[in-house]
């Protein structure tokens, strides 16, 4: 406040001439509007928690991060979307939503003149597969050379989706009450195994499979000449961990894919830059902000595992508040995902193992 006080007083002087006596008092209050919006410019305005409101239509454009080696992100179409570029063409890890794919293409035309050949979604839900149809048929898979006429024609005609099995299941046979997705979107190279590796534009890309986090069908995504992990929505910075208990999710599924990221994941000096990391939501990060979002979520589920071994209801559980501290950064009382819905789905998925 001192400090923003001393500079706005020099901006005053600055900015009204001291052989002016003619300046108005109207004219000063617009200097000192003026300088009230600078100043909530350069040092941010009061924070308000974060919604988790990842359903919400997106932006009307999209950005693009260069991040290191030959990888990018890519946010605004709803969930992030990571793209590698190359000689061999083009790999996307998610394709955000469906009404982006045309911005969507276009800016990884804007990257490389090279066809799409991989799309690797990382789980089930539309913010993050929504685009695969679109954007699957504007690629084209890589053959094998003894697939010829007619049928190599058929065989290539888009590119490649892989994802876990799971992903395949719940894309295909939804929930009650909700229509199955388009047969052009559905994962058309799956795994079932802890992992699937690939070779592509140089470099080393492994698939990590993480039972029961997010959900039940999530993937890591490891460039390993890159250094770049994509993580899918196991690690987001815009609010507390989403937990869909419905799709197979848990919460210490999601503690054990933080876990696995953190082991992948090598810092530079003093814990800065190295690997980087490209979270579901939100913005770049390295190894840190991973740690820091970790300790998070085992200090919440700690609290509330031991609120259980004292018998206490989920009423209970949430009037003692074991999110409090957390809140201002990560907590939301409006949106898709509130922390009282993170604390049920916490309460509901450790009672389960009870």
């Amino acid at each position: 406040m001192i400090e923003a006080a001393m500079i706005e007083s020099a901006v005053i002087q600055s900015a009204v001439p001291r052989k002016r006596p003619g300046l108005t008092i109207a004219a000063l209050c617009c200097v000192l509007a003026w300088i009230a919006g600078a100043a909530t410019a350069a040092w941010g305005a009061p924070r308000k928690a974060p919604a988790a409101a990842h359903p919400a239509p997106p932006p009307a454009e999209l950005h693009i991060l260069p991040v290191q080696g030959n990888i990018y992100m890519l946010t605004g179409a709803g969930g992030n979307i990571t793209v590698q570029t190359g000689d061999d063409g083009v790999l996307m890890v998610d394709t955000g939503l469906a009404p982006m794919s045309d911005k969507v293409l276009a800016a990884v035309h804007s990257l490389s003149g090279k066809p799409i050949r991989y799309i690797i979604n990382t789980h089930v839900h539309p913010d993050h597969v929504g685009g695969n149809e679109a954007i699957a048929k504007a690629g084209v898979t890589i053959a094998g050379g003894n697939v010829v006429g007619d049928i190599g024609a058929s065989a290539s005609n888009q590119a490649t989706i892989m994802a876990f099995q799971s992903v395949l299941e719940r894309m295909s046979t939804p929930a009650s009450g909700t229509a199955a997705a388009p047969e052009g979107a559905l994962p058309t190279d799956t795994y079932t195994t802890p992992g699937r590796k690939i070779f592509f534009d140089n470099e080393g890309v492994e698939l990590i499979h993480i039972p029961n986090a997010h959900t039940d069908g999530d993937s890591l995504v490891f460039f390993r000449r890159s250094d770049v992990i994509s993580t899918g929505d196991i690690f987001v910075t815009d609010g507390y961990p989403i937990v869909d208990l419905d799709r197979g999710g848990g919460i210490q599924g999601v503690i054990a894919g933080l876990n696995r990221i953190v082991e992948l994941a090598i810092p530079a000096d003093l814990q800065e830059g190295g690997t980087l990391i490209i979270p579901g939501h939100g913005r770049l990060c390295d190894v840190a902000d991973v740690v820091f979002y970790q300790e998070m979520v085992i200090i919440i589920r700690d609290r509330i595992q031991d609120m259980i071994k004292k018998g206490m209801t989920l009423e209970q559980v949430k009037a003692a508040k074991p999110t409090q501290d957390y809140d201002p950064r990560y907590g939301s009382s409006t949106g898709f995902w509130t922390t009282d819905k993170f604390v049920t789905a916490v309460y509901q998925s450790l009672r389960q193992q009870h």
